[in-house]
This record gives C-alpha cells, sequence and structure tokens, in this order.
C-alpha cells in the first residue's frame, strides 16, 4: 500500500487486557432486531447515510463498549483528497474503533465533520450490517477502471467487532469475483482468518496488504494504541501473509516524534519488518489535527510535559511536523530498508505484474 491509498487522512483506552481477535457475544436476551427511529440514549450522531438503528448492546469482554448496528444507504465512498487517482474509493463497515489510538486522525471525521474530535469514538461503534449486501449491489454494474477501493481508511476492518460481525469475508469475496483491486490496512491480526480469501482476489486482481507498526517501543504501544494486538504480533501476522502467498508491506506509522524516533529505535523497527519479510517499510510521521491535537497533547502533559515545548514548535505550522523533519525520517527509513532487504529500490526493480498480490 502506498500512502497515497490514504487520501490527505495519512495516518490512543479499553484496558491493555484487550485483543485483536477477541470474540463479541450477543446477550441471549437481545432480539435479533429492535428497529427504532433513532439512535439510543447515549449513542453517537448516526452517519448521514444510514436509515435506522436495528440494534444496541454492550458486548462483554470489551469492557463497556457498545455496538449500534446501522442498516446504511450506500458502502462505496470516493476517496476524500485521491492524489493519483480519481476513481479510487474507500469501504469502511465500521465507524469508530476499539483500538483506541490516542493519535487517530478519524477521530474527527467520524460522524461529525469539522465538529471536533468525537470522544465516543473508541467505546460507540457503528456496525454497517448490510455492508455486503450493499457491496455487491453497487459492484453490480460496470466496474470503472483503475477503481481501486480502499479499506482501512477512517477505521480499522478488522478491529474487535469484526470477530463477531464477519462482514470483512464477505467484502473480499465481492471485490475478488468482481476483480476489483484493493488494499487492506490493518492492525488487526484476525486479518489471517482471511488468508484464503486474500490470495483468492490476488488472483484476479492488485491486492495491497499492509500492517501498521510504527514502533516495537511496549510503552507507547500500551499507553497509545491500548485496544491493539502487540507491534510483535502484527509482524507475525505480516510474516504469516507473505509466507502464504500474500505479500505484506509495512506502514511505520506513526512515527512519533521524540518519543519513538531515535535512531536505535527506527533501525529496530526497520529490521524486525524485513525479517518479517515486509515487502516495504513505508513511514508516516504523526500528524494532530484539531480536535485531536488537543487530546494528544493532554496526554503529553500529563506523561512527558518536558516535550509540550517541543511539540508546540515542531508543530507550529500546522497539523503536520514541517517538510525538513518529515523528509529525515523519511530519508533515514528508506536507507534503513534498503540496508536490510525490504526498501524502494528493491520494489521498484521487483514491481509484480495485475492480477499479483502486491504492495504499491
Amino acid at each position: 500500500m502506498h500512502p497515497h491509498d490514504l487520501g490527505d487522512d495519512r495516518p490512543a483506552a479499553p484496558p491493555a487486557t484487550a485483543t485483536a481477535s477477541a470474540p463479541v457475544s450477543v446477550p441471549a436476551s437481545v432480539p435479533a432486531s429492535v428497529p427504532v427511529s433513532a439512535p439510543a440514549s447515549g449513542a453517537p450522531d448516526a452517519p448521514s447515510d444510514t436509515a435506522a438503528v436495528t440494534r444496541t448492546f454492550d458486548a462483554p469482554g470489551l469492557h463497556g463498549v457498545t455496538f449500534h448496528e446501522v442498516r446504511a444507504g450506500s458502502i462505496l465512498e470516493r476517496l476524500p483528497g485521491a492524489r493519483r487517482a480519481p476513481l479510487e474509493r474507500v469501504v469502511n463497515p465500521y465507524l469508530g474503533c476499539s483500538h483506541a489510538c490516542g493519535y487517530c486522525f478519524a477521530r474527527t471525521t467520524r460522524h461529525r465533520p469539522g465538529r471536533g474530535a468525537a470522544p465516543d469514538f473508541d467505546s460507540q461503534i457503528v456496525v454497517k450490517v448490510n455492508a455486503v449486501e450493499l457491496l455487491r449491489r453497487e459492484l453490480a454494474g460496470p466496474v470503472p477502471v483503475g477503481g481501486h477501493v480502499a479499506l482501512g481508511t477512517r477505521t480499522d476492518c478488522y478491529q474487535q467487532a469484526e470477530a463477531h460481525y464477519r462482514l470483512m469475508p464477505g467484502i473480499l469475496a465481492a471485490l475478488g469475483e468482481r476483480a476489483v483491486p484493493f488494499s487492506v490496512l490493518t492492525k488487526g491480526t484476525l486479518i489471517l482468518r482471511d488468508l484464503g480469501l486474500l490470495r483468492r482476489a490476488a488472483d484476479a486482481a492488485r491486492v495491497g496488504v499492509c500492517v501498521s507498526v510504527g514502533s516495537l517501543d511496549t510503552g507507547l504501544w500500551r499507553a497509545l494504541e491500548p485496544g491493539t494486538p502487540p507491534p510483535a504480533e502484527r509482524l507475525e501476522a505480516c510474516a504469516a501473509l507473505t509466507a502464504a502467498g500474500v505479500p505484506c508491506g509495512v506502514l511505520m506509522a506513526p512515527v512519533i516524534p521524540f518519543l519513538g524516533d531515535s535512531p536505535a529505535g527506527l533501525r529496530e523497527t526497520v529490521r524486525a519488518a524485513a525479517e518479517a519479510g515486509a515487502v516495504s517499510v513505508t513511514p508516516l510521521v504523526l500528524h494532530l489535527r484539531p480536535g485531536v491535537r488537543e487530546r494528544f497533547t493532554a496526554w503529553l502533559s500529563e506523561h512527558h510535559p518536558r516535550l509540550v515545548p517541543r511539540y508546540e514548535a515542531l508543530y507550529a505550522g500546522g497539523s503536520y511536523a514541517p517538510t525538513w523533519y518529515q523528509r529525515r525520517i523519511t530519508g533515514k527509513v528508506h536507507e534503513l530498508a534498503d540496508e536490510y532487504g525490504c526498501g524502494p529500490r528493491r520494489r521498484e526493480a521487483g514491481r509484480p505484474a495485475r492480477g499479483r498480490a502486491t504492495v504499491a
């Protein structure tokens, strides 16, 4: 997956015991469908294309995370800010994410564009229960040439809820049957469940897979990505994907300034990615949009107060770190990736043909 697949949204909390593969069990007392005309009390704002909330329940084992089942009106969306292909689209079967990453840009995009970061982003999850039937319907007509579909742009498709709802197998099958090129970006190891579907889809169209691992620092992981599998387990998933014939890259995102950007830390992460068989390593520096910036700064003030002035200086120009800093990190990571055999030079030399699983 190339960073452009995320458009301008290039790339946090339940207890650390949560795992990416934890099943979501539905209490027997909850009926299969309870139509209502509006979200239940305390529910997040419904997405604009939603017909109705059909069921809300607390999921045992997810520590108070509530799921709101909806029947959406559409599932294929144009990718905002895509810089290369105007026909690129996204599929987001979930809104909100129990991975609870403290820096996640999507906190400002779910439900309430322009209204700041959603405080309930990681505890109130909207599930588009009709995602598969919608996708099949919307793919029934002529599929535009070059109409790449990105999975995992506003929320992780392989977050904990997917273990129960199992929307991704139907989505991958629908895309594969229509030979639609697509990419998947995830922090969830549950993607290994769908290896067979990914391989079949890759026989028909270009398929890109990336796991996101910004750092191997377990302290940063526990503090900022508490609902995700450990970074080492994500790299194990990368190795399993590649070994099964679905080449997987690593999106090294985000690189956290002054906490996850030391030369030794960058080398450790790139080396581990290469040892896992990653076919590429692409770094992205932390960006802090309004709403998320305030949340991250509050965390920084509590845990690393000495860094607050340095962050204020580094991000004085806006949401993104200055170009000189981004270039320094990108240059160093690419240099390390070339050293360990998974850098840009190898990727350009060995770019496979259409119909093969790849990371573009």
